[in-house]
């Protein structure tokens, strides 16, 4: 039974062998391959002075090392961080030294970069993946594939030990690094594989970069069950089409995505072309799906089934919902239910227990706390004593209600609740109106500070086709659905929003840019 992340290698290797593991465009590493360059890469580690907790970073593109480095550095006892290539350099230095990283995994694609990380990085000592005159020791991949095949540890790793530390986009403040251990991804990885009923037999598309924690399914749960997972390239990315073309010729069998990729898909990816049945799930999460655009997918899709998964990178995951007649909802999705091994609160302002508000998660895929930041850590922790016996349940910061029949359904985010002449406003719900507009495809609502003691609602739209709105019609319809103090007061139309890296509308820079 697995007891640490890797270990899931070891045993898939195994029991499936020749068994592909991960697959990028035309390269592709079996079971027994993969378990055979995790130990040359930990043993590396080990050999050029790593010790157990010491944290590497990952300067990767999507290809086949990346999923050599994590499990490497689990292996090894170290805990991986993702750093994102195409970040700012700025970004990526932070990471590295809010992380005291002595060791870096990259490859030669990246050495353009790596001489201004290396001097912005004082605690930074060792590459791996490069060769060069880079000021630091470097090792290439081909030295590492020359080390021993058998893991050789001088320590004992445990399950509370962290595994690794995702950085949150920081789209509304400074990035905050969440830790995970062995416990809670793995946990995750068991959790996810039996509400899908992931098997060896399955194919897993990877489309999040790995900075992003949905890329934990394809990364954690799919090499749990010995399942192949296919990691999606930049160009796929880029191109809608080809991406419907990928799914075909790989026969996916579960998609996990954010919306706006299946949207852009649906857009322009010649859906219609294409035979999906083989496709079993399609997983998405991160931001609310439109139903408009929900309804043309599941139609043209109608043999693969569809859930809305929502969880904090905090928790992982924590609800579902499978999603089995579209015509039944007019507006958004429901969260659905908790899933197993979790426990959850509703609580109001005063803390009270209440079927509306503030939604709560206990749960053993949790986090184990902010990275080097504890009073944030306790600031973003409930405390549960009852009885003497003590619980502590993280605030998602998410604004829900649970209905009759136990289902959850998102109302707003605790932070995007303004006030508006007195007026409480649930942005999140007047994005959602718009999205409700035919022609709007996109939508993001923000508050702007006009006046020391006053704020307006603006917003910015994306359209179909960019085609142009008809703002007198548009008025007339946000007057119908909203109350007067909700609509907003000024609204622009764009060709792109500013994102994070990991795809999520940047409010923080369209209140920049238009606050005045």
């Amino acid at each position: 039974m697995n007891a640490l992340l890797p270990h899931s290698i070891s045993l898939s290797a195994e029991k499936y062998p020749d068994r592909i593991a991960f697959k990028y465009l035309g390269e592709s590493l079996t079971y027994s391959q993969l378990l055979i360059k995790i130990n040359q890469l930990a043993n590396t580690l080990v050999a050029n002075g790593l010790q157990k907790g010491d944290r590497v970073a990952v300067y990767l593109n999507r290809n086949l090392e990346t999923a050599i480095a994590i499990y490497g550095i689990m292996q090894a006892g170290g805990v991986y961080v993702p750093v994102d290539p195409k970040s700012p350099i700025d970004r990526c230095a932070f990471l590295i030294n809010d992380c005291n990283i002595k060791i870096l995994i990259s490859e030669e694609k990246l050495k353009r970069n790596l001489p201004t990380i290396i001097k912005s990085a004082p605690f930074l000592d060792l590459v791996i993946g490069i060769e060069g005159d880079y000021n630091v020791k470097n090792i290439s991949w081909k030295k590492v594939e020359e080390q021993d095949t058998e893991l050789s540890l001088p320590y004992t790793i445990l399950g509370d030990d962290l595994a690794y530390i995702i950085y949150t986009s920081g789209s509304t403040g400074a990035p905050k690094g969440i830790m995970h251990t062995h416990n809670s991804g793995l946990a995750y990885a068991r959790l996810s594989a039996e509400l899908y009923n992931v098997s060896e037999q399955d194919i897993v598309a990877n489309h999040a970069a790995l900075h992003f924690d949905i890329s934990t399914f394809g990364y954690l749960t799919a090499p749990l069950v010995g399942a192949c997972t296919v990691i999606v390239s930049d160009g796929h990315t880029i191109f809608p089409a080809s991406l419907a073309k990928l799914i075909h010729e790989e026969k996916i069998s579960i998609w996990y995505s954010v919306p706006l990729v299946l949207i852009q898909m649906l857009e322009q990816g010649a859906l219609d072309t294409y035979s999906m049945d083989h496709l079993r799930w399609v997983l998405y999460g991160g931001e609310v799906f439109p139903i408009v655009h929900l309804k043309k997918l599941m139609k043209l899709w109608s043999k693969t089934r569809f859930c809305n998964v929502y969880g904090p990178a905090e928790v992982n995951q924590c609800t579902y919902f499978h999603i089995d007649n579209i015509d039944l909802y007019d507006e958004t999705i429901p969260l659905g239910y908790i899933w197993d091994k979790t426990e959850y609160l509703i609580i109001d302002q005063d803390e009270h227990i209440v079927e509306e508000g503030e939604l709560l998660i206990r749960s053993i895929t949790q986090m184990k706390g902010y990275w080097k930041n504890i009073s944030l850590t306790e600031k973003s922790l409930f405390k549960v004593d009852k009885d003497g016996v003590i619980k502590y349940y993280y605030r998602t910061g998410d604004i829900v209600r649970k209905d009759k029949n136990g289902i959850l359904h998102f109302l707003s985010r605790k932070d995007f609740q303004v006030k508006i002449r007195g007026h409480r406003v649930e942005l999140t719900s007047v994005e959602a109106c718009l999205l409700e507009y035919p022609e709007i495809i996109e939508a993001a609502v923000y508050p702007i500070q006009f006046s020391v003691s006053a704020k307006r609602v603006e917003a910015a739209i994306k359209t179909k086709d960019s085609t142009s709105i008809d703002f007198t019609d548009l008025a007339a319809y946000l007057k119908q659905k909203l109350p007067y103090y909700a609509i907003p007061e000024k609204i622009i139309e764009l060709d792109e929003f500013p994102r994070t890296s990991t795809g999520k509308i940047r409010k923080s820079e369209l209140i920049k840019k238009y606050e005045k």
